[in-house]
This record gives C-alpha cells, sequence and structure tokens, in this order.
C-alpha cells in the first residue's frame, strides 16, 4: 500500500507519485503489499524534522524514515510485504534546485522520491562508490519510469 499526502500549497499529482514508488519497488523485486507513505511538507515542517532526525539546520529536500529494514530482492526471491517506511519530501526546497538544474519542479520531486525510496532499502551514498551506484541507479529508475508512462 502506497499513501501519499500532500500537505502544502504546491500542486501534487499524488497518483504519479505512487506510479512511480510501485514501478520502483516492482523494479527492486519488492513485493506486492510493501507500505510507504510519501509526504510533501512545508519548509518549517522539513526544517523541524532535519533539525530532530539529522541535527542539522534549515530545511532540506528529502528525508527518508526505514522502518523494517526491507533490502531489495531479485525475481526468484523478491523482499516479502513489509512495512518499508516514509519518505518525506519539501516542494519549495525541490522546486529551488529545479531551477538550479535546469528542469522542473516535478522532476526533481520524482527524483527525490525514487532517492528516497533507494535510502529505505538500505542504499547510501556516503562513500564515492556507494555514491556511483545509488546515483546510477536512481537515474536509471526515473529515466525508465518516464520513458515508460
Amino acid at each position: 500500500m502506497i499513501d501519499v499526502n500532500n500537505e502544502t500549497d504546491a500542486r501534487i499529482d499524488e497518483v504519479e507519485f505512487a506510479e512511480l514508488a510501485r514501478y520502483v519497488l516492482a523494479k527492486m523485486h519488492v513485493a506486492d503489499g510493501a507500505e510507504l507513505a510519501i509526504m510533501f511538507v512545508d519548509e518549517l515542517t522539513m526544517e523541524e524534522l532535519h533539525v530532530q532526525w539529522m541535527d542539522e539546520p534549515g530545511p532540506t529536500d528529502v528525508l527518508s524514515f526505514p522502518m523494517d529494514e526491507l533490502r531489495p530482492g531479485t525475481p526468484e526471491d523478491p523482499t516479502p510485504a513489509g512495512l518499508l517506511g516514509d519518505i518525506v519530501v519539501c516542494p519549495s526546497v525541490a522546486a529551488r534546485q529545479a531551477a538550479a538544474a535546469g528542469h522542473s519542479a516535478e522532476e526533481e520531486m520524482l527524483l527525490l522520491t525514487t532517492h528516497g525510496i533507494l535510502h529505505l532499502l538500505g542504499y547510501d551514498h556516503a562513500e564515492p562508490e556507494e555514491e556511483k551506484e545509488m546515483f546510477a541507479l536512481q537515474r536509471s529508475l526515473l529515466l525508465t519510469f518516464l520513458a515508460n508512462r
């Protein structure tokens, strides 16, 4: 079950974000029925979460809160359904990043959502090799999702 909740004034296509999440989870071989919440929040809320959970000032673009520590499966052995976790995205921060990167705010939020799902599945980018793997995977997942919609 994928729950998308927009707590901001930003225009969010909840269906598209749910479809993206289903697509990414399927490609990562997570069984149907995994629970995931995607929330869109304002900068004040994001800043509070950023300080509380990461001990860092200011709002950030995306935060991930894993629950059952699910990991990617394989076609032969998909990850069983469970409580994947929560992703929190800040549309106004995403919009600024999108403008700087030269693409739409929606594309940036889709990228951030993909990034957040990969974090929930155990990917990280603290080390250069991890970053290279994670960013290549998120790019591939997002481009194939966009190409198929």
